[in-house]
């Protein structure tokens, strides 16, 4: 075992409390739903659009750069009103402002409107996604600081262990078969698998996102967030989860949590029998 090192810690204190104010204020808009939620929701995928558009040198005051944030934002207002058929069109339509750009718009899209899919189920399918992501995340960065070891992937996120994935992983897991049980609906083991099927595609997102970024060679995404840096940086994992979730909860039906779904449920899903 590995001492950290006093410098290892020294964005603890910043990350904690712009967590704490994150926590707060996401508790508060998820409990309240409805508009408030949707209004989290909406600033969250513009915040992301603009810091997408800086990064790729399209300046925001710019009748482009403003455009970019403007498809976002159309995006969230056809799910918002229930126009579910409609947002798929702000992807396919952001290959206008080039590829990258376009794959940017598609991810924060997806993110956003899976967020506002999985509200309407309630309460919990947003907070075992978000939880699951947050834990997985937190006890990465814990068990990476404490254990060390071999570099996950040195070339992208030279920070990143084996270790910390390993235990960003079994928090996953543990939180979610958790969440499960207060919830009360049941379905611990599939929520055990969900949760680490989650983790996996959390860390994949964060890991996509520092490759990104070291393309560009930059450190963050953005200053928003103080010890976090921007909104890619801090929602990279949930931003890649959240789509799943919303996919899976298509194979049950509205009363049955999403992570509750079994194999029979995917297949019949796949065989054109979805319950919505």
């Amino acid at each position: 075992m590995s001492t950290a090192k006093p410098t290892a810690w020294r964005d603890l204190k910043p990350r904690l409390l712009s967590a704490l104010v994150l926590v707060a204020v996401a508790g508060l808009a998820i409990g309240a739903g409805g508009w408030v939620y949707k209004a989290l929701i909406l600033a969250a995928m513009a915040g992301m659009a603009v810091e997408a558009a800086t990064l790729f040198d399209l300046r925001v005051k710019s009748w482009r750069g403003c455009l970019y944030v403007l498809w976002a934002v159309g995006a969230w207002l056809a799910a918002a009103t229930g126009r579910w058929d409609a947002f798929p069109a702000f992807c396919v339509t952001a290959l206008v402002f080039g590829a990258p750009l376009c794959l940017i718009m598609c991810i924060v899209v997806l993110a956003g409107n899976a967020l506002l899919w999985l509200r309407v189920g309630g309460i919990m399918p947003v907070l075992f996604v978000i939880c699951v992501v947050v834990a997985s995340d937190s006890c990465a960065y814990l068990t990476g600081r404490i254990l060390g070891g071999p570099k996950l992937a040195p070339r992208i996120s030279p920070g990143k262990t084996w270790s910390g994935s390993f235990g960003g992983l079994v928090g996953a897991v543990l939180f979610g078969v958790g969440l499960a049980v207060l919830s009360g609906q049941g379905g611990l083991m599939q929520a055990g698998l969900w949760a680490a099927a989650l983790g996996v595609v959390a860390q994949a997102g964060d890991l996509a996102e520092s490759g990104m970024k070291r393309s560009l060679g930059v450190k963050d995404s953005g200053t928003m967030l103080p010890g976090h840096g921007g909104l890619l940086d801090r929602f990279d994992g949930l931003v890649f989860a959240a789509p799943l979730a919303a996919l899976v909860s298509l194979c049950v039906a509205p009363s049955v949590p999403f992570w509750a779904a079994g194999l029979q449920d995917i297949f019949a899903a796949l065989a054109g029998h979805l319950p919505r």
